[in-house]
This record gives C-alpha cells, structure tokens and sequence, in this order.
C-alpha cells in the first residue's frame, strides 16, 4: 500500500476566443433578463401621465359617450352572419 496517489488538480485548458465570448454573452444575458425582471418588480413613477384640461382627439367626451355610433359596423356584422348560413 505504498503507492502514491496523484492529488493534484488535473491541468486545465486556456479558454479560447469562443469559449470566452460563449461565457461574456451569458453573463451578458443574465444580467438583462435580471433587469427585466426588475423592471416589472419594482414600480416606476408615470412620467408620462400628465394632467391635460382640454382632451386630445383621440380621446372621447363625456357627452361622446352617450351617443351611439352608427356606422358600418352592423353591415359588416350582417355580411358575416350571411356568409355563415351559405357555408351551412
């Protein structure tokens, strides 16, 4: 029982160029994904909403509301409903 053993760490390559950019880009993608994450985490102040008095086009009065739109809308719910019955 004499015979020695090897404990030594075994030699381990250099990396080359594409091991170490493999390695840079995961590094690289994990900290995005942690940003993320901690961008839906964390809450951030609305600088984009700001109080307006007068509203713009896109947006609907209150007296806009109450009207009804007439329209094409319910031609083209018809057109839909006919060619329905023409496939049975």
């Amino acid at each position: 029982m004499s015979t020695e053993l090897d404990l030594s760490p075994p030699e381990v390559p250099d990396p080359t160029l594409l091991q170490s950019l493999l390695d840079n880009g995961l590094f690289l993608g994990a900290t995005v994904q942690l940003l993320c994450i901690l961008a839906v985490i964390i809450p951030t102040p609305n600088w984009y909403e700001q109080e307006e008095t007068e509203p713009n086009d896109f947006q609907l009065k209150p007296a806009d509301l109450n009207k009804k739109s007439k329209g094409p809308v319910p031609e083209i719910c018809q057109k839909l409903k006919n060619e329905s019955k023409k496939k049975r």
